[in-house]
């Protein structure tokens, strides 16, 4: 059974930071790309972050380039997601995703976590 559990959101001031964590079961791991997405009320999903199969490769969205840092252990079957220097608008429910390719494209992923939400005050 293919799991993907998200971990470590909550609630943080402007400028905090939050690590977020993504455990994996049910599939190879280091056989899949992974991504983070956000998806904020009343929008649609977004892509975040995407980390290749070996963790040699990444890309983010310009508005995370900076800031936010994907990482995954292959030993732990865990991606993970720092999100430093937090502002009001990262505000959303963040998802890790699993895929044959890394992509920014939601579509090209085939496995998805339910999310953790990530809310950023002023």
């Amino acid at each position: 059974q293919v799991q993907l559990v998200e971990s470590g959101g909550g609630l943080v001031q402007v400028g905090g930071s939050l690590r977020l964590s993504c455990a994996v079961s049910g599939f190879t791991f280091s056989s899949y790309a992974m991504g983070w997405f956000r998806q904020a009320p009343g929008k649609e999903r977004e892509f975040v972050a995407t980390i290749t199969r070996s963790g040699g490769s990444t890309s983010y969205a310009d508005s995370v380039k900076g800031r936010f840092t994907i990482s995954r252990d292959n030993a732990k079957n865990t991606v993970y997601l720092q999100l430093n220097n937090l502002k009001p608008e990262d505000t959303a429910i963040y998802y890790c995703a699993a895929g044959l390719l890394g992509s920014s494209v939601s579509k090209r992923y085939d496995y998805w976590g339910q999310g953790t939400q990530v809310t950023v005050s002023s």
